[in-house]
């Protein structure tokens, strides 16, 4: 039997992250040619997972340049796309998650009317311009996909309720999971960090924070920002890791506010495997990253999200994750509600995480050879 050939197409750090298992199972797998193209959407970020992962691609589009705005990537990432789809001629296009590469890849093999199986599919924040472009990504993608791997039930619910027939949607769990449980190594330590290495994790409790949402450039980050002051000044046995993202818009704001501050840690983003490390090192994270959502509940870490709204729901409803916004005063008394009641704690860190087992990999490949090589 001739074997399926299915390309992969990703562009960003946690695509690359939430692909690295389904990769790994293509290319053990006896019935899949599988084919690796990145757009390189985000450049240096991504090369550190590839590294990881040992994830050799086909296919580098390297369209990232400086300056860029969702214009230049949607148009550039579409025609490189167009190429090595003419070039190669798969048989499945698989793409993940909510970026502008996986909308536009998904779009380019759908003019060529070649099948697209999205993974991560379903989710939904209901309000368009939350997360920006992302929540409108996803929903034009699962317009275009014949095929969705949804991480949950209620992720399958919200396709369904959109018209999509139930036979086309596979409850796999989220690979996330299976990209942590790979790397987690409770002996890492943080030594040789220059900063990290500052930090006193056996006697404070750590804060993670992360934020680079658009929605929350300008005021809603300088209130992060604000927030994040108060609490080192009112709570001496914290200290809080601010992991920057390099965006001037971001990292300016950060260090004008923030430098200095006793306890306060401002770090660049770390690579995946560290990240992961110091998330199981914490005792609460802040985010508004929507991975970080599904990976710290994983690790028993209650999450603060720094949004109004989250397209996955899932973790609210379980008691892992609680939106905060990011207005100042909500992010304080939530963050000490957490260092102070420890039954509220207890109740989001015991919470069981609703996003997968680690096998969410394996059931999206054994699908593919089933079903697809099955049809083909």
């Amino acid at each position: 039997m001739k074997k399926l050939k299915v390309m992969t197409i990703f562009g960003t750090r946690p695509e690359a992250i939430k692909f690295a298992p389904v990769i790994k199972l293509l290319y053990e797998s006896k019935k899949i040619t599988p084919i690796v193209t990145i757009t390189a959407q985000h450049r240096e970020m991504l090369d550190q997972v590839l590294e990881l992962f040992a994830i050799t691609p086909d296919h580098d589009l390297n369209i990232m340049r400086s300056g860029q705005d969702l214009f230049d990537v949607t148009t550039r990432a579409l025609t490189g796309v167009k190429e090595v789809l003419l070039s190669d001629r798969p048989d499945l296009v698989l793409v993940q998650g909510d970026t502008t590469t996986t909308f536009a890849a998904a779009l380019a093999a759908f003019y060529l009317k070649i099948p697209v199986g999205h993974i991560e599919a379903g989710l939904r924040s209901f309000e368009r311009y939350h997360p920006f472009p992302e929540e409108i990504n996803r929903v034009l993608t699962s317009d275009l996909a014949e095929f969705h791997f949804a991480p949950t039930t209620k992720a399958k619910d919200n396709l369904m309720g959109e018209g999509i027939a139930s036979g086309k949607i596979i409850v796999s769990g989220n690979t996330v999971i299976d990209a942590l449980l790979s790397v987690i190594n409770p002996k890492y330590k943080f030594d040789l960090h220059p900063i990290l290495g500052r930090v006193d994790f056996d006697d404070k409790k750590v804060i993670l924070v992360t934020s680079h949402r658009r929605e929350n450039w300008g005021e809603p980050f300088e209130e992060i920002c604000k927030a994040l002051k108060k609490l080192a000044a009112k709570n001496e046995d914290i200290a809080i890791i601010f992991s920057v993202h390099l965006n001037p818009v971001l990292s300016d704001t950060a260090q004008r506010l923030l430098s200095g501050e006793e306890r306060i840690y401002i770090i660049d983003p770390l690579d995946y495997e560290p990240f992961i490390q110091l998330i199981s090192k914490s005792h609460i994270v802040l985010t508004d990253s929507g991975g970080i959502q599904e990976e710290a509940p994983s690790l028993g870490k209650p999450v603060l999200v720094l949004r109004d709204f989250t397209e996955r729901p899932e973790g609210v409803e379980a008691g892992t994750v609680k939106l905060v916004g990011a207005k100042e005063k909500n992010i304080i008394f939530e963050t000490e509600k957490l260092l102070r009641e420890t039954q509220e704690y207890d109740r989001m860190a015991k919470a069981i995480n609703p996003y997968g087992d680690g096998l969410a990999a394996k059931r999206i490949v054994t699908f593919l050879e089933e079903r697809m090589v099955t049809r083909k």
